[in-house]
């Protein structure tokens, strides 16, 4: 099929192309999981590229096509097109690619179209959803035969530490990395593990900080190489220690106002955003399998490590799994929520899509949300402990809560929603299948 495209943005790509010297393209998109892919082109086969697009196995990508209807298509979508700054030797671009069917259709599993599908309601509902996401990683030291194990955190440094973090260096060269990527950053610091840090990059829309998430991972891991560290943002990779979340912070706007601000309400939120608190309540945990993935990720959703537990919301009690932080005077527009339980290792196209769906489901039934939770919720009576709803407790609690969600299955589609199922099942049964450590550890020598 012949393809057309914007010709500012043409023109802007061979602009780009012909200053910086490109030599190579890598056309970028994501599997089910969230694992970003590339095709790599020579700079000549671009103008091919740019008229029909590119053509791939897809029955090789997790979640895609089957064996039987392999071929798929890549399309660039160039205003995502952009220099790779540490591939320095070999000048070399990086574009962002929806995936379709050979007959020019869109391909509905891809998880880029999932998210846009999803911000199309919206959108017919004169909203736009914005969304701003604090990615939290850890680094550490391989050792000298290249292995990870045991692991060897790169520096012994707290929340905020200056003195004893090792990668101040290091993560102003991610940023540098990222600001040249496209990225607004707003803040690096050291986290509160050993080892564990965050940059931020400013809210954007939803798609647009997908795009910006999945860049800022690759980014990270790539700076961290160069160090001769390893980037990782498993959620729980230390026993004892905190992990890492992927809080995101949400807005709708409408007529160019922030519609989740609520001027007389006691908590500064409008009607509209306490539906749409509620309405992800509700679905927070049939949801959990998407925004927190992994058989590590329930590792991390335990009490005392500021990871939220109890399906409840607040103002500024990080204990909540829905926390609205402080709107202060004169920055009405800044009035957001902020799920606190996604995690990095989550396909963010997917998990905002599944967010914004459950949102959208609150408003259109104008859910009620119930009484903010204030208190620390780890520290509560144990009769008010038995009143309140967890998050599933493993991976398989989770899937069994996804299987029953109508939701999420609309959202995804029948065929992306089975592929996401098997996906993880599987990834269930190969963890509770195994005999680990502590098992013959703990029952070897008594029984």
């Amino acid at each position: 099929m012949a393809l057309t495209h914007d010709k500012a943005q043409v023109e802007r790509v061979d602009e780009l192309i012909r200053k910086a010297g490109i030599r190579f393209i890598n056309l970028q998109f994501t599997d089910i999981n969230g694992i970003a892919k590339s095709v790599g082109i020579p700079v000549t086969m671009w103008q091919d590229v740019l008229d029909h697009g590119q053509w791939f196995d897809g029955s090789s990508i997790q979640g895609f096509a089957r064996i039987a209807e392999s071929d798929m298509l890549l399309v660039p979508d160039l205003p995502t097109f952009i220099q790779i700054p540490w591939d320095e030797d070999v000048p070399t671009a990086r574009v962002i690619c929806d995936v379709f069917h050979p007959d020019g259709s869109p391909f509905e599993g891809d998880p880029r179209r999932v998210l846009r599908r999803q911000l199309m309601e919206a959108d017919a509902q004169g909203l736009t959803y914005y969304t701003g996401t604090e990615l939290e990683f850890f680094l550490f030291k391989p050792h000298p035969d290249g292995s990870l194990l045991p692991l060897v955190p790169q520096d012994q440094a707290g929340y905020f530490d200056v003195s004893t973090d090792l990668a101040h260096t290091v993560r102003r060269h991610m940023v540098d990395n990222l600001v040249k990527m496209g990225l607004e950053i707003e803040a690096l610091h050291h986290e509160v593990a050993v080892g564990q840090h965050e940059i931020n990059f400013k809210y954007d829309k939803a798609l647009a900080t997908a795009d910006n998430a999945v860049t800022l991972r690759l980014t990270i891991k790539a700076v961290a190489q160069k160090y001769g560290l390893y980037a990782t943002f498993m959620p729980k990779p230390i026993f004892g220690e905190n992990g890492s979340g992927m809080h995101t912070n949400q807005s709708m706007w409408k007529d160019g106002k922030n519609a989740f601000y609520g001027g007389k309400d006691s908590h500064g939120l409008s009607d509209l955003a306490k539906y749409f608190i509620a309405g992800q309540l509700t679905h927070a945990r049939s949801m959990s399998a998407v925004i927190a993935p992994l058989v590590n990720s329930y590792k991390r959703l335990v009490p005392g490590y500021e990871a939220p537990v109890y399906i409840s919301w607040a103002t500024s009690n990080r204990s909540a799994l829905i926390r609205v932080p402080r709107i202060s005077p004169g920055r009405e527009n800044a009035t957001r929520i902020e799920l606190r339980c996604p995690d990095p290792t989550s396909n963010p196209y997917l998990a905002f899509a599944v967010m914004l769906a459950a949102g959208l489901d609150g408003v259109k039934r104008k859910m009620e949300a119930p009484k903010a939770a204030e208190e620390d919720l780890f520290h509560v009576s144990e009769a008010r402990r038995q009143r309140m709803v967890s998050m599933p407790g493993s991976l398989g609690e989770a899937i069994r809560e996804y299987k029953k969600s109508r939701l999420v299955r609309q959202v995804f589609g029948e065929e992306l929603f089975q592929s996401y199922l098997n996906a993880k099942t599987q990834e269930w049964d190969a963890y509770r299948l195994q005999v680990s450590k502590w098992e013959l550890d703990r029952y070897l020598a008594i029984y």
